[in-house]
């Protein structure tokens, strides 16, 4: 929900992915277009503009279609009347941020631009990419470097191109979840990344250790650091429930 009280949700209904707006913090919604009509839903991602941005997958209902080619990214400037769609970035989930960056003939007078990111995971870590234009031209950084596959990342935003992310990595006993901020100085240089230590959650399944929900949402505090959620679903000891994180800044 922006700060507005305009919601929006996004969702698959097995024939596509479907839009609605609600203008008064939920209590009504204006049901527009379809924004594809294959593929699912994944992540929605609002700028400080207006602008929307959806993650279309080849995969939906459940896991039970999959259709080949359909990997994109929706943009919208409208209000989701019309939408440019352009190649996604492999698994990845995407946040519309404020960036500095120098306009051109005016070097001393920054100005304010919109930019899209994602993360994805993959074989040997986990990979950031940005688009200055909308999704139409992507730069990418291999931001962790590890032997396993990283996987589910999830990635928040704040202020000028901060970001902060969490991911799995590892199964049954070695599964642990991963947090990491990450922030852009000089435009040409890659991104800087730290990351906290990783941690397991009371999360099971089968008596093996399970990510409970797939994605870990992470949101950044107003007085420094940032918090994390993970579900709690230890059965043979009957704890169902939530757990906070705390971490700071470093």
């Amino acid at each position: 929900m922006e700060p507005d009280r305009t919601a929006h949700v996004i969702w698959n209904d097995g024939s596509g992915v479907r839009y609605a707006v609600s203008q008064d913090g939920g209590a009504s919604w204006n049901l527009l277009s379809r924004i594809h009509e294959q593929g699912g839903s994944s992540h929605l991602a609002i700028g400080p503009h207006g602008e929307i941005a959806v993650r279309i997958t080849p995969s939906s209902a459940s896991g039970s279609k999959f259709i080949p080619g359909v990997d994109l990214i929706a943009v919208s400037r409208d209000g989701g009347k019309t939408w440019q769609k352009h190649p996604g970035q492999a698994s990845a989930i995407g946040v519309l941020t404020k960036t500095r960056e120098r306009r051109a003939g005016r070097s001393r007078s920054p100005g304010m631009k919109t930019v899209l990111s994602t993360l994805f995971g993959a074989q040997k870590g986990l990979w950031l990419a940005r688009s200055p234009d909308q999704s139409k031209t992507w730069t990418s950084w291999h931001i962790v470097d590890r032997d396993e596959v990283s996987y589910f990342p999830y990635l928040t935003a704040r202020g000028h191109g901060e970001l902060a992310a969490t991911w799995f990595s590892g199964k049954d006993d070695n599964l642990q979840a991963h947090v990491a901020t990450i922030r852009f100085g000089d435009r040409k240089a890659p991104p800087q990344v730290v990351e906290a230590q990783p941690f397991q959650t009371d999360t099971w399944w089968q008596n093996h250790r399970s990510t409970g929900g797939e994605y870990v949402p992470i949101i950044f505090l107003r007085a420094g650091g940032y918090d994390v959620v993970t579900t709690i679903q230890n059965f043979p000891e009957k704890r169902l429930r939530f757990e906070w994180w705390k971490f700071a800044e470093r």
